[in-house]
């Protein structure tokens, strides 16, 4: 639920020491609740997350919010899209204080051409992210909402506060069916 990734964030932040000017990569922080990326806007910056935990999402058609992944410490965002010259295909929020390295994009570019290491993390990452998504995606699928809440409970209340919207999204149900089922994970012998 909480992606991390440490051996990304020593990578770069090794990279960052290492630059004599402090340009190409630079650090910025966000405040609880704003946006680092915006869903179909053009992406600036490519960023890893030095601290602090963000939520990655989607605005459908129908404007619900799908949440798709927490992200925390050596999780890199914006990479999709300058790899592919697309806008970003979803929204970065911080759901806490949160700190990143913000990588220019030319100096990207210049990586992914002649750093081996950076291609083997985002190799890493990219499959990372197939196998996570099939994974939540079959659990959902095979568990009921309940299980699937009292799973999320469970970890959530080790590693971070989250709204009741916050938390529907994610599990891509509605407000309502969060507190039914909420209610059902309280007293299973309410309805009888």
């Amino acid at each position: 639920m909480l992606r991390t990734n440490q051996p990304f964030l020593d990578y770069l932040e090794a990279l960052y020491e290492r630059q004599p000017e402090k340009e190409n990569i630079i650090i910025k922080s966000y405040a609880k609740g704003e946006r680092l990326l915006t869903q179909n806007e053009d992406s600036t910056k490519i960023m890893l997350i030095r601290s602090g935990i963000t939520k990655c999402y989607f605005i459908e058609e129908n404007d619900k919010e799908y949440i798709v992944e927490f992200l925390g410490k050596g999780e890199i965002i914006g990479e999709i899209e300058v790899i592919k010259n697309v806008p970003c295909l979803c929204s970065i929020e911080a759901i806490t204080k949160v700190t990143v390295y913000a990588m220019s994009i030319p100096y990207f570019k210049d990586l992914l051409k002649n750093d081996l290491g950076l291609n083997n993390f985002l190799l890493d990452v990219f499959a990372e992210r197939i196998v996570n998504t099939s994974s939540r995606a079959s659990y959902q699928q095979l568990h009921t909402t309940e299980h699937t809440l009292s799973q999320f409970l469970e970890l959530k209340s080790k590693e971070m506060e989250l709204s009741k919207e916050d938390m529907a999204a994610y599990l891509g149900i509605s407000v309502r069916s969060l507190n039914r089922s909420l209610k059902e994970l309280k007293d299973p012998d309410a309805e009888e």
